[in-house]
């Protein structure tokens, strides 16, 4: 009997359990789910006779240990800090490794071992990034079988509230890791355009963000995520003059998040300035006078305003005594304010624009993608993040996926069949060719 382990039994696990549980008990598999909250982990696989639920401390090495020695492959949803852990026991017991997240350079730098043991670690294995490198390389080489020449590439990618549940001011609300959007873009961002590469440091990434039209949606502006231009080489793009990789969010959050930023509310290292601070209120007037007033002056003064009274800086509330920096206390309140309410759906968003020469004329191919969620619980983001890793973690227990080594799925092998099921679960892209 096949046994599937997954570590992680968070928000962006569902739709993988729920996918899991059903290979399993179809191809009489075995599912072992791992969370430090034993009731969570429970809760996602009732009624799977298949599957079996268990508490531990991923810091606990022999216990991790021996759960990775009896698996057959292993799926990490655990926060990417912790991912190396989970890998160095798959490399040592030679165990197949699914992530959803970027390869870090801990990783990285184990991929000559991997290769030697036979087995395959696929990372970015989820939405963005996942999804969003098997549509583009899909178009790319669609559009090089039929002779273009690709000047520009330009992909888009946003988890958002759907327009119906759409009531506050921000337009958002959190359907994934609340510390990551917090840190959004903390890392800056480089990109090439029309030739030039641009470098843009963590307090201008929201400053300026582009508007675009989504097909059968609305307008949403972007903004440019991490370094694109990593990507050039394994998309096989390395001469284009623009290549660019990007956040979507309606547009007055990018205005609203700008002053956040730059207002030191995401501050890593600030305790020693907010130790003292006995409120909300007292802690945004302190950071509000250290900062520069131009983020906070503006013609959009009256947006921010409400955004910042919606969550609720300017009250009275006390400070948790345990936050450590503006970070931890900003991502304290947005878990609150801007929580997916039980009826609340939310909404991905994607979009690739590749432009090309064939024949002597330029073209552009773009291809969007729009998927709802179901509620609080069944949203898009689980659906989108958690359904390539369960149908990748099949067809490799099925031997339909026999590469070795660390990789990225941007091989036919891989995205032609992952993105075929993916259909049937309607997270299906539309393509259009305009001049």
């Amino acid at each position: 009997m096949k046994k599937i382990l997954i570590f992680g039994a968070g928000k962006s696990a569902t739709s993988l359990i729920e996918y899991m549980c059903f290979t399993c008990e179809e191809n009489n598999w075995a599912l072992l789910l791992c969370d430090t909250d034993l009731r969570l982990a429970q809760s996602k696989i009732t009624n799977c006779k298949n599957a079996h639920a268990i508490s531990i401390d991923v810091s606990n090495n022999k216990k991790r240990m021996h759960l990775v020695k009896d698996a057959d492959i292993v799926i990490s949803m655990l926060p990417p800090h912790l991912h190396f852990l989970v890998a160095k026991d798959c490399l040592d017991f030679a165990k197949h490794l699914l992530t959803a997240s970027y390869i870090d350079e801990k990783v990285k730098a184990l991929s000559g071992e991997i290769e030697q043991k036979g087995v395959i670690f696929l990372c970015e294995m989820g939405l963005d990034p996942g999804i969003d490198h098997m549509s583009a390389m899909k178009m790319i080489n669609q559009v090089t079988k039929e002779g273009g020449k690709i000047t520009s590439f330009k992909s888009h990618c946003g988890g958002l509230v759907s327009p119906e549940s759409d009531n506050n001011p921000w337009h958002y609300k959190i359907t994934w890791n609340p510390a990551n959007i917090v840190m959004a873009g903390s890392s800056g961002a480089i990109y090439r355009s029309k030739g030039h590469t641009v470098d843009i440091p963590y307090k201008n990434i929201f400053s300026d963000c582009t508007v675009i039209d989504i097909p059968g949606l609305f307008p949403l502006a972007c903004y440019p995520n991490r370094d694109s231009l990593t990507y050039t080489n394994i998309y096989g793009l390395n001469n284009i003059d623009t290549f660019i990789r990007t956040t979507l969010r309606y547009p007055s959050f990018c205005r609203g998040w700008n002053k956040i930023v730059n207002l030191g509310l995401t501050d890593l290292n600030d305790y020693g300035q907010i130790k003292d601070c006995k409120t909300y209120n007292e802690w945004y007037q302190k950071k509000k006078i250290t900062a520069h007033l131009s983020y906070y002056q503006d013609k959009n003064e009256d947006e921010f305003t409400e955004q910042i009274d919606y969550i609720g800086l300017r009250s009275n509330t006390p400070i948790e005594a345990d936050v450590k920096n503006s970070a931890g206390l900003l991502q304290n309140i947005l878990e609150r304010k801007l929580a997916m309410q039980p009826h609340d759906k939310d909404m991905i968003v994607m979009l690739h624009e590749i432009g090309y020469e064939i024949n002597g004329k330029n073209k552009e191919l773009r291809s969007s993608l729009i998927v709802f969620g179901e509620d609080q619980k069944k949203t898009a983001m689980a659906k989108t993040v958690g359904l390539p890793l369960g149908i990748a973690a099949k067809l490799i227990l099925q031997n339909k996926i026999q590469l070795t080594g660390l990789h990225i799925p941007v091989f036919p092998e891989i995205y032609e069949p992952v993105l075929a099921e993916l259909e049937e679960y309607l997270v299906k892209f539309n393509e259009d060719v305009g001049t």
